[in-house]
């Protein structure tokens, strides 16, 4: 199996050794962030820091002016690298160790983007707005993310891209200091909790047939028992996918959930085919006819979040691909990647994305085994994430997995 691994450019830019390191575990691959959300990372084997601080959403390479002049949203660039092109610099790098570099662009999830431009943004069913997640049923958004992804994909030295919260974003986010678990949600909860209500997805509701008023009433009171201290329902057995919309369904009728599922899904599939039609068309204007577009997706299209909810016999209809969690033991690497698989009719990339820093949750000792439970399943490549955040111990082991993969 073809394995890839995830990187920023401050992992390479300014470590000699970096490039050759990252090609030395085995991979074939690398994912390079050339459009990226706010992050504190950690650099293990740095020679000039141990942490980066990425205050903001922004961009790592020289943005088109002529691209974006006189438009808003538009993307901010880096201030935290000395370099004008880190990503450039570091495709280069890993370029001439040979390495194939695709670019790994974040979509729907920008907080300085929300800051700027609250009206943009996702505003639940009690009026709060979500400064991290624009709202991608916004001509303003969809226009933005379109041209982003373009622009961010098609790079320099790059064979390829991986379009990451390519769809709606909702409630949760890794935020700074998060206290929101005062109350178990659940998964009904967190997607009723995700729910949009700006004026375009109102309308939107009103024309799937749901008016928008009682749609909020009928979240608000959904969740009121979530607030009391009531635990979630039990997601019961089988694939939590399938029942947490079932209890979607439950909570607000069958009716209003099917407006609901009318809109959202029509939106966010709406919104992956532009962005995916946008990069081929740079990819075109760029002379690279075989440029790979995949999106990091989840099987169940209710989902929010970085791996977005996606139909999966549609979406692997008009890109390249899928990236796809895998971790979390055989049976939840098996409902996550089998509805992709068994609809993988067109032999597209369905990529096992396993996490191999053990701090972090991640497993990279049973990285063979994981790949190959993956491979059974019909999964076609690896992402590992993440050879930067990796200590030396992760990289060894996922060294040695790989060696005994290939």
């Amino acid at each position: 199996m073809r394995a890839a691994a995830f990187v920023y450019p401050w992992d390479v830019v300014g470590d000699p050794a970096a490039a050759e390191r990252i090609a030395a575990l085995g991979v074939r691959q690398v994912t390079l962030a050339a459009a990226y959300h706010s992050t504190r990372a950690l650099t293990p084997r740095h020679p000039a820091h141990r942490v980066v601080t990425a205050r903001h959403s922004a961009v790592y390479y020289p943005p088109d002016e002529a691209r974006w002049a006189g438009r808003a949203p538009r993307p901010h660039r880096q201030e935290w690298l000395p370099d004008n092109d880190p990503y450039g610099l570091a495709a280069e790098a890993l370029g001439t160790a040979g390495l194939d570099v695709h670019s790994w662009v974040i979509l729907a999830h920008n907080s300085r983007l929300g800051e700027e431009h609250q009206a943009s943004t996702v505003v639940n069913a009690f009026g709060d707005r979500y400064p991290w997640a624009p709202c991608v049923a916004r001509p303003e958004v969809r226009a933005y993310a379109e041209a982003l992804a373009a622009e961010a994909a098609v790079r320099p030295g790059t064979a390829g891209v991986e379009l990451e919260s390519c769809g709606w974003y909702g409630l949760d986010h890794l935020h700074a200091h998060d206290k929101i678990g005062g109350a178990a949600l659940g998964g009904v909860g967190s997607f009723l909790m995700s729910l949009c209500f700006c004026a375009v997805c109102a309308e939107g509701y009103a024309a799937s047939g749901a008016d928008p008023g009682r749609l909020a009433a009928a979240v608000r009171e959904a969740l009121a028992p979530r607030w009391a201290g009531a635990p979630p329902e039990p997601v019961g057995s089988g694939d939590a996918r399938d029942a947490e919309w079932a209890g979607i369904v439950a909570a607000l009728g069958e009716e209003l959930a099917a407006a609901v599922a009318a809109w959202r899904f029509g939106v966010a599939d709406a919104f992956q085919r532009a962005a995916v039609a946008a990069v081929r068309a740079r990819a075109a204007e760029a002379g690279r006819p075989d440029f790979r577009v995949l999106l990091h997706a989840d099987p169940a299209p209710h989902r929010c979040g970085a791996n977005v909810g996606v139909r999966p016999a549609e979406v692997l209809s008009h890109a390249d691909g899928v990236v796809v969690p895998a971790a979390g033991g055989p049976a939840a690497r098996a409902a996550a990647l089998t509805p992709f698989t068994e609809a993988n009719l067109a032999g597209r990339t369905v990529a096992a994305n396993l996490p191999v820093v053990a701090g972090m949750g991640g497993s990279p000792a049973t990285l063979a085994a994981d790949a190959a439970h993956a491979a059974e399943l019909g999964a076609t490549e690896l992402r590992l994430y993440h050879a930067g955040l990796a200590n030396d111990a992760d990289l060894a082991a996922v060294t040695e997995a790989l060696a005994t993969l290939a």
